[in-house]
């Protein structure tokens, strides 16, 4: 038995677990100011763009999917799949290549994302296809373009989104190139940590878009003024991210933290610290800075692009503390 042709006992439980996962996200506050996207979560089955999916098993991953021969495992599926818990998706030699977000940071991006009707949006990052559902169920599919390098993945994301019956425009390629032929976009929202902004992102802009992007464990929200310039801080929220196909991985285990305090080594906050300066300060030059700034928060932090320069900073751009972001 299929994704698509799930026992109406299945489609009957999946819909009870997606009122309930819609009942969790409402009670996280994440759609207090866009009660529309309420809606969306509603509506769009998350589980038939998870058919598989990978959870931790003793021993090791354990596959789950819906042409289990199992009804108990079946049923493991559906109620995983509504589970607000990021998803793998993909897996290869042990490594994470693709996965459906955690429901309730999706909900808090897209509200983050101020989109309005007739707005034009590109995801970079297709992933499972959901979020680009959930953006066409918000402003209908000629308004979505979602964007992906792995061909394996557009293709599996098309299929989702015809299953569930939406119809964006689904493109395999670079995302760092945006895809100029759907521009000028008022939205662009990434699903994949940078290190760096694509230039190409700002000249596909209308100018006053917003941008939101993982970067180190944080997310960055930019407001564009023209090609050559955006400027934006950090939102509240923590977020992990897989990395942008071929980037660096930003929270990648950094050596030499030994010698700091094991609750300052483990601090979320600092990591976050250590991720976005990576180059720039060593762990010690960190530390130094996080004691002295009385342990800043994400919200202080931002991100500056200015023709040929990025730069990460700490309470304004022209302060005392910024970081240049890595070339490559």
């Amino acid at each position: 038995m299929g994704a698509h042709a799930v026992h109406k006992d299945l489609d009957d439980l999946a819909a009870a677990a997606r009122a309930e996962l819609v009942r969790v996200i409402g009670a996280s506050g994440a759609w207090d100011r866009d009660p529309v996207w309420r809606e969306a979560f509603a509506v769009v089955p998350r589980h038939l763009f998870v058919p598989y999916y990978y959870a931790g098993a003793v021993g090791g991953q354990q596959r789950l999917w819906s042409g289990s021969p199992d009804p108990r495992a079946r049923e493991r599926w559906v109620r995983g799949a509504y589970a607000d818990v990021p998803l793998a998706t993909r897996m290869r030699d042990g490594e994470l290549l693709s996965s459906s977000s955690q429901p309730s940071l999706m909900a808090a991006m897209l509200t983050e994302l101020a989109v309005e009707d007739g707005h034009h949006v590109l995801e970079v990052g297709a992933g499972t296809g959901y979020n680009a559902a959930l953006l066409s169920h918000r402003l209908g599919g000629d308004c979505v373009t979602t964007v992906d390098l792995d061909p394996e993945i557009t293709e599996s994301a098309r299929r989702h989104l015809a299953a569930a019956g939406y119809h964006p425009l689904v493109v395999t390629g670079d995302g760092t190139r945006g895809v100029p032929e759907r521009a000028p976009y008022d939205r662009i929202i990434a699903t994949c940590t940078l290190t760096r902004v694509p230039r190409a992102w700002l000249a596909q802009c209308r100018p006053g878009a917003r941008v939101l992007t993982p970067f180190a464990t944080g997310l960055a929200a930019l407001t564009v003024h023209d090609a050559d310039h955006a400027e934006g801080r950090f939102l509240h929220t923590a977020a992990y991210f897989v990395p942008l196909r071929g980037g660096i991985r930003p929270d990648a285990e950094v050596p030499h933290l030994g010698a700091l305090p094991r609750r300052t080594r483990e601090h979320e906050l600092f990591r976050f610290l250590l991720a976005l300066t990576r180059g720039s300060l060593d762990p010690q030059e960190a530390y130094a800075l996080w004691e002295r700034e009385d342990r800043p928060v994400r919200e202080r932090y931002g991100i500056t692009v200015d023709g040929d320069r990025e730069w990460a900073w700490l309470d304004g751009p022209a302060g005392p503390y910024a970081w240049p972001l890595p070339t490559a």
